[in-house]
């Protein structure tokens, strides 16, 4: 089959390798679609949280096939898997990004989205990634069905959409409360559409890019700032007489975005940070101790949001045609990093494998 194969930052190929044969109590599944994300654009430039620095060690393997947001259709699978999963051969299905060992601390917990091991699709060469024609859902994972009438670049939007979800509920927001979004890509767009759900008194959205404001408000925005153009704290405050947003959610992965979530918050106010930098960011926590009493809150994946992500979809609450901008086949998987990291061309590019 034919597989991008990752063999160190900015050293992506395609190539021909085996189809992978499933153990006892795993799958295969000929993947429909599979998302880039924009981790898998920081991991591709060599960002340190993937592959280190003086202060960490690698996370990222090698000789791994990439991707983590994905959908398929079962191709093959035992009595033992079918019945674990309640999935039958011809099922559209996905897996949650991370398959948990369920052996450690976190796992016996319940909070299997930290597992110590941390195994993700794509990253690690115990999860091969979706970037192939067929991948294997291991024992451990965790799958689920999706919805089988939409387009397979729209069904993979469930991992996203997923992650932006666990974000609002870390956020707890409440009908009184001003929440804003910052940021207007896959994730945000995602996070606007949640916390619009929960019915708090305004979803405000920012970024730079008018088009994806326009796609903001579709998703349930009611207000919107355009962040090169207008002074957003001034708009936050007209907004909130003079007090400042309840809750901050930040989904642009941009350095500034910190600081400016921090002076946007009223005293006590809720930040919730869900993106990954592709280096260190620094502030004044002064403000967050000090000056504002701030709760600072993050969310990682998408833990519990599955099933409501898939409805949400389903729903159609999401103007997926407009939000999956690219659709390319997997040899083309150069070109739609190169879209993902241009970030005013595309919002939500996808592979197709074939």
């Amino acid at each position: 089959m034919q597989a991008v194969v990752n063999h160190g930052p900015e050293r992506y190929a395609l190539e021909t390798v085996p189809v992978p044969v499933p153990g006892p109590g795993e799958a295969l599944v000929r993947v429909e679609a599979v998302g880039i994300c924009a981790s898998d654009l920081k991991c591709y430039h060599g960002a340190a949280k993937f592959w280190g620095d003086e202060s960490r060690a690698a996370w990222a393997e090698t000789e791994v096939i990439p991707g983590h947001e994905f959908v398929g259709r079962v191709e093959q699978l035992d009595d033992e898997a079918a019945a674990r999963w309640g999935i039958a051969v011809g099922d559209r299905v996905t897996s949650e990004q991370i398959v948990p060992c369920w052996q450690c601390a976190y796992c016996k917990r319940g909070a299997y989205w930290m597992c110590a091991p941390h195994d993700i699709y794509g990253f690690k060469r115990r999860t091969p990634g979706a970037m192939a024609q067929y991948m294997v859902f291991p024992a451990d994972a965790l799958v689920h069905r999706v919805p089988g009438d939409l387009p397979p670049a729209h069904a993979a939007f469930i991992e996203p959409l997923s992650c932006a979800l666990h974000a609002v509920e870390r956020a707890g927001i409440r009908f009184g409360d001003v929440v804003v979004v910052a940021g207007c890509g896959p994730i945000g767009l995602g996070m606007v559409a949640g916390a619009a759900a929960t019915s708090p008194a305004a979803v405000v959205a920012l970024d730079s890019a008018d088009h994806k404001l326009d796609l903001a408000r579709r998703c349930g925005a009611t207000h919107t700032v355009n962040i090169a153009r207008d002074d957003v704290v001034a708009a936050v405050h007209a907004l909130t007489d003079g007090l400042g947003a309840d809750v901050y959610l930040e989904g642009s992965g941009h350095p500034s975005a910190v600081l400016q979530g921090l002076t946007l918050l009223r005293k006590m106010g809720t930040f919730v940070e869900y993106s990954v930098f592709g280096s260190d960011v620094t502030v004044d926590w002064t403000i967050i101790s000090d000056d504002k009493e701030l709760d600072v809150r993050g969310a990682h994946l998408g833990p519990h949001c599955w099933p409501a992500a898939a409805r949400m979809l389903e729903s159609g609450r999401l103007p997926l045609a407009d939000i999956v901008t690219h659709e390319l086949p997997l040899s083309e998987f150069q070109r739609g990093l190169d879209l993902v990291g241009d970030g005013t061309a595309s919002i939500k590019v996808a592979l197709i494998p074939g």
